[in-house]
């Protein structure tokens, strides 16, 4: 399998990596089973498993912990923090007082003395940055962290905690995690040019679009059963992208390949894109999933670009984006 340079950390990792997302209650419940994916993706060449705290309440954690035992150092393991973990407002978020609490329980459930890169979830607009950089640099420091980075933060918020690292002698994020496929494509205007600039790799989920490339029927999806409306087609948005997504069905045909790896090869194809999560939820999709490699040709990205225009995205109904608080709260907004 292909292998990049992870954000300038020297730090070289497969193309696809493995996301556990659908380990643990949130998909797949058979843990043996779980295990024996990261292992198939493993001896597959995969060398990039990627996961969180908040996936299953820390199951997927657990069951990736116990898939490396013994692989560990042939692993670069990635998790992530700040999605709340309890009730309390004080169990998330990118305060000093919580990463020190979660990097812990997160380093017990996964079985290991260190996370290769620890990532901030989401942005928290109640905590300076500053704060947030000082204390994962602590655990950088101690060895307890070698690389961090963000994921899905809007690309103001990537420069400022670039500045603010800069200015208090922190060390940085040196990759971001965003939302992009062939259907959502709107971090092609600022998200992919800012990582480019900054030096910082790019490790992509969402490439099937929740279900909506894999080649089958979306809406008797797994994911569709999570989450019904972003399938419904009494919504004028998702009529929208199915028809989309009929038009991109003809592309893949005519390249004689699946949906499933045209949508892979086009997220692999744009050159600020270190690696491209698969979140598998069973073998089979596993083994489907890692078929698919390689770049497109320019005459086959000309035709998605004809689709979906670069930049855009066909609907923002089924947005995992984190929006600025005064967009949630009116009060926030108004004198």
């Amino acid at each position: 399998m292909e292998r990049e340079i992870l954000g300038g950390t020297g730090i070289s990792v497969s193309r696809f990596a493995f996301g556990a997302m659908m380990l643990g209650a949130m998909g797949n419940t058979d843990r043996a089973e779980s295990v024996r994916m990261i292992h198939a993706a493993l001896d597959a060449g995969i060398t990039f498993v990627d996961t969180a705290d908040v996936y299953s309440h820390g199951e997927s954690e657990v069951i990736v912990g116990e898939a490396l035992q013994g692989r560990r150092d042939d692993v670069v393991l990635a998790t992530k923090f700040s999605l709340p973990m309890g009730p309390d407002a004080n169990q998330a978020g990118g305060s000093p007082r919580w990463i020190k609490l979660a990097v812990e329980a997160s380093l017990k459930r996964l079985g290991t003395d260190h996370i290769d890169l620890y990532q901030m979830h989401r942005p928290d607009h109640r905590t300076d940055i500053d704060e947030t950089l000082g204390a994962l640099s602590d655990l950088v420091r101690a060895g307890k962290v070698r690389a961090i980075g963000s994921s899905t933060f809007p690309a103001e918020l990537m420069v400022e905690a670039q500045w603010a690292a800069q200015r208090g002698g922190h060390h940085r994020f040196r990759t971001e995690q965003p939302r992009y496929s062939m259907l959502t494509r709107i971090i092609e205007n600022d998200v992919l040019p800012t990582a480019q600039r900054h030096g910082m790799g790019v490790l992509t989920y969402g490439p099937l679009s929740s279900g909506w490339l894999t080649g089958r029927d979306p809406a008797r999806s797994h994911r569709a059963a999570m989450a019904p409306d972003v399938f419904d087609l009494a919504i004028p948005e998702n009529r929208a992208r199915a028809t989309a997504v009929e038009q991109l069905r003809k592309v893949a045909a005519d390249a004689g390949l699946p949906l499933a790896h045209l949508a892979l090869r086009f997220v692999l194809s744009h050159p600020a894109v270190t690696s491209v999560l698969i979140g598998p939820r069973t073998p089979e999709q596993l083994d489907d999933l890692l078929a698919a490699s390689g770049p497109l040709p320019g005459d086959v990205l000309d035709r998605i670009d004809a689709i979906v225009p670069p930049g855009t995205e066909v609907n923002r109904h089924d947005n995992y984006n984190a929006a600025a608080p005064a967009i949630e709260d009116a009060r926030l907004r108004r004198r």
